[in-house]
């Protein structure tokens, strides 16, 4: 049966969708984009600053379901810019120093709310 994930660290669903749904010791996370949660507005900087956020909106999800980073095993980064591949990637590196998990990072015309970065995450126990 599917539970649906719900917590206040991270940013409310901005459309018909749940932050994360767990099935059979799957979390499936939604695509984050770099919302504070506290305020709830995008976050000021540039895609590392964007990325830092996002990684942390996962990382909330991820505590919330007692999962860990270490539980990833698959990410799918979206950028609005492949100029940014490279910063991204050092800030992604930081949250993911060993045995990283899968990935896979595209060049997209436009992100919601016209930020720089998504990211969508699945971890298993």
């Amino acid at each position: 049966m599917k539970k649906i994930i719900q917590t206040e660290n991270a940013p409310k669903a901005i459309g018909p969708y749940s932050q994360a749904v767990e099935h059979n010791g799957t979390l499936y996370i939604s695509g984050q984009v770099p919302i504070n949660p506290k305020t709830g507005k995008i976050i000021e900087g540039g895609i590392k600053e964007q990325t830092r956020q996002v990684i942390e909106n996962i990382g909330a999800i991820l505590e919330a379901t007692g999962y860990t980073f270490d539980n990833v095993v698959k990410s799918t980064c979206l950028l609005d810019d492949m100029d940014n591949f490279t910063a991204m990637n050092e800030i992604y590196a930081e949250y993911y120093p060993a045995n990283p998990p899968a990935r896979a990072a595209y060049g997209v015309v436009k992100l919601p709310l016209g930020v720089m970065i998504e990211i969508e995450t699945i971890a298993m126990k």
